[in-house]
């Protein structure tokens, strides 16, 4: 096809983060080419770069980074026929290979032979082009903006958590960790019905960005506290009640143990971030309590419900935003979501819009 450039974003290896023209992909039967519009980078993405692994996921070959998109349809592969050029989509990364137990019983994100944007080797979307299956794409509405739909990757996190938490009406919440991922969990507890949400984080500034989210209560977490201690905080700040469910999105041991101690006897802890490999838990109060702990791996079956509810407005991402960078400039928007200053980061691919 005609040579426009491809400016990407690729990682080779730790540390080594380049800007590079790639040649236009053509899609296959059932894939669209898609002209990128906004990308929101994730603390994945930064992990990525500084680490070259997250776990057992390691860099070994040049890898595009960027997994929270949307953009326009450009061109449709031949067996495509709900979309067509010109549709504005949000793109889920994960897309299932195969059709495994997992699949069948609608849980593909745990499908281990699954395409996910920017975890190794799979390339992501920090391009000005970029193929991806058709069924993963969704249309956008015209109230819904392209930055909007980029941010529909950490909202589906939060939909996720939430769902495993079993948020509904009248739940009291306790989120743990106040940055984006934080904060999209506070949006969702809030339009699942939850009636009072605490949040915690070190940072103030943070803090200050969830009350005017909606939390109705934030507690400085200082670095000496015990994780009992932060426990007994949340109690006493609802009052002598305590969370049904607390959702650990820090990865820090301090919370994953904060979050034990905080939730309500027979309530559930739902662990969202990703820390070190194994952390102490303390058992004995679990045991006795009946807390029960969930985990979560990204999110399926979310998109939908995601745009309808930025649709008719129910819940706000906005705010989250806080810097926009071009694609050319990636290397400093980089460098500015490690540094943890803002909340999300978006780099605009489409030098036309």
């Amino acid at each position: 096809m005609e040579q426009h450039g491809n400016l990407s974003v690729v990682l080779y290896a730790k540390n080594d983060l380049r800007l590079e023209n790639r040649p236009i992909p053509e899609p296959g039967p059932k894939e669209v080419l898609l002209k990128i519009d906004s990308c929101g980078i994730c603390g994945s993405d930064v992990h990525y770069w500084q680490n070259g692994r997250i776990g057992d996921f390691v860099v070994k070959k040049p890898m595009i980074l960027g997994h929270e998109a949307a953009g326009t349809i450009f061109r449709v592969g031949s067996g495509v026929q709900h979309l067509k050029p010109g549709d504005r989509v949000a793109i889920e990364p994960g897309i299932p290979r195969e059709i495994d137990e997992h699949c069948r019983t609608g849980r593909y994100n745990l499908s281990p032979t699954i395409f996910f944007s920017a975890t190794p080797p799979d390339d992501g979307n920090l391009c000005q082009y970029n193929t991806h299956d058709a069924s993963y794409c969704y249309k956008l509405p015209e109230s819904v903006s392209f930055e909007e739909g980029a941010l529909i990757e950490p909202l589906s996190v939060a939909i996720h958590a939430c769902r495993r938490g079993g948020v509904t009406i009248g739940s009291k919440v306790f989120i743990l960790g106040a940055g984006p991922i934080g904060l999209v969990n506070l949006l969702v507890s809030k339009s699942m019905g939850a009636s009072q949400i605490v949040i915690c984080d070190l940072s103030l500034k943070r803090l200050e960005k969830a009350k005017q989210m909606g939390a109705s209560f934030t507690i400085a977490v200082e670095q000496n506290m015990t994780p009992q201690e932060l426990g007994q905080k949340v109690k006493q700040i609802l009052g002598g009640a305590m969370p049904d469910i607390s959702i650990e999105c820090t990865g820090a041991e301090l919370c994953v143990q904060g979050g034990v101690y905080a939730t309500k006897s027979g309530g559930v802890l739902v662990l969202v971030g990703l820390g070190q490999p194994s952390v102490n838990i303390p058992l004995f109060d679990l045991l006795v309590r009946e807390v029960d702990i969930r985990g979560v791996f990204r999110y399926c079956n979310t998109w939908p419900v995601a745009i309808d509810m930025l649709a008719s407005k129910r819940i706000d991402v906005k705010p989250l935003i806080t810097h926009r960078f071009p694609l050319e400039e990636a290397l400093k928007a980089f460098e500015t979501t490690q540094k943890g200053v803002g909340i999300k980061i978006m780099l605009k691919c489409d030098p036309d819009n």
